[in-house]
């Protein structure tokens, strides 16, 4: 939790990601967010404040407090 004015206070940040407002720990990237959301081993197409990212990107985009993000899973299908 994080208090004011405590020495090891915790910094939280919101992401908006497919609609739904969820806190996350402060210093994140898109690849480590794919990894906290178990989908860093899956095909995805990720947009950032209305703006897609390529895969290339997914390292250096660090994400901060209020980012909205939209999360698809790409399937093969038939």
């Amino acid at each position: 939790m994080e208090r004011l004015g405590s020495r090891n206070s915790y910094a939280f940040m919101n992401l908006t990601i497919n609609g739904e407002t969820r806190k996350f720990n402060s210093g994140l990237n898109i690849q480590t967010l794919l990894v906290e959301l178990d989908l860093a081993d899956k095909p995805v197409v990720v947009e950032l404040n209305q703006k897609a990212l390529a895969p290339s990107e997914f390292e250096s985009q660090n994400l901060s407090d209020n980012d909205q993000l939209e999360i698809i899973t790409i399937a093969a299908g038939g």
